[in-house]
């Protein structure tokens, strides 16, 4: 291959560094060799996503770490890429400038809004009070599509509908994400309970439905750094059942008053009984259109806490 015909090595070398051995294969003209590229990085995501990412020792490390892997992937790419530079032609239409910017750059990032849209999206737990089930530092992937669909689901309100469309109803013991009814801009995570038309009430710390009380079993104390209490077994009607911290007996949260839900609204709790501010507060009623998706998986923890026992987040 004449070397005319050819990439430079220092102009491969900086997009191989920008795009990684996809976007540097298609600058030299190497189009199968950049498939290939992608299959096997794309099946490295997917396998960090679901199975997880290695735990790191501190949180003031993972800056820094991620930081040091984006330059390493950005040098092997470079080692991996620029060897093979004269062995291919730049005369591809898919290795011209304006290509490989929208191929590598502008397709990946449309694909990455697509599926944080409607398939999957991230979020990180930043409180404590989903525990024991969700500890701080925790981020898990919330699917976008097990209740369809609403003006919440699009970032930057790109979706301009009423209501919500290819919905689903949520069921009782759902750990669902939504938009804080009066004030959209902030993201909730908690465990749905109460159903439209439902009283819910708690009375003595024990969660009661329709005036029937849940079941509810202490198994043992619990403690951890942001947290000390009583853990407990909570058992929904729908045979839904999980952990629940009880900090202090005796709180405001223990007994409160009889919360009728209205229709197309739901009622949540958080797993943390005495440090959630939730539907028992503040938050209020959450509207059916609020709900962002469902809790589906765990896939890291920032702070370096174990997660993997608590992966799939079983019921």
């Amino acid at each position: 291959m004449s070397e005319a015909r050819s990439r430079s090595w220092w102009s491969t070398a900086l997009v191989s560094f920008a795009t990684g051995p996809f976007g540097g294969f298609l600058w030299i003209g190497a189009g199968r060799w950049a498939l290939a590229s992608l299959v096997v990085m794309a099946g490295a995501l997917l396998y960090f996503c679901y199975f997880g990412i290695p735990l790191l020792p501190e949180n003031e490390l993972t800056g820094a770490l991620f930081d040091f892997a984006r330059i390493a992937l950005g040098v092997v790419s470079i080692l991996v890429v620029v060897p093979f530079t004269r062995w291919f032609s730049r005369d591809k239409w898919y290795a011209h400038g304006l290509s490989v910017f929208l191929i590598a750059f502008v397709l990946p990032l449309a694909v990455a809004f697509a599926i944080r849209s409607f398939l999957f999206q991230p979020f990180s737990i930043p409180a404590s009070s989903m525990e024991p089930t969700l500890q701080v530092g925790d981020h898990l992937w919330v699917s976008k599509s097990a209740y369809g669909y609403s003006r919440y689901s699009v970032p930057f309100g790109l979706l301009p509908i009423e209501g919500r469309v290819f919905g689903r109803e949520p069921e009782r013991g759902d750990i669902v994400v939504l938009k804080r009814p009066n004030n959209p801009q902030l993201d909730y995570v908690e465990r749905l309970v109460g159903l439209p038309g439902e009283t819910i009430q708690m009375i003595g710390g024990v969660l009661h439905i329709n005036g029937v009380a849940v079941t509810l079993e202490d198994i043992g104390a619990y403690a951890s750094e942001e947290a000390k209490g009583t853990l407990q077994r909570e058992t929904l009607p729908n045979g839904v059942s999980y952990s629940i911290v009880s900090i202090t007996d005796n709180s405001l949260s223990d007994d409160t008053q009889a919360f009728t839900v209205p229709a197309g609204h739901y009622f949540v709790l958080g797993d943390n009984r005495d440090n959630s501010a939730d539907s028992r507060f503040s938050l209020g009623f959450v509207p059916y259109e609020n709900l962002i998706g469902k809790a589906v998986r765990l896939y890291w923890n920032s702070n370096g806490v174990d997660y993997f026992d608590r992966q799939t987040l079983r019921q």
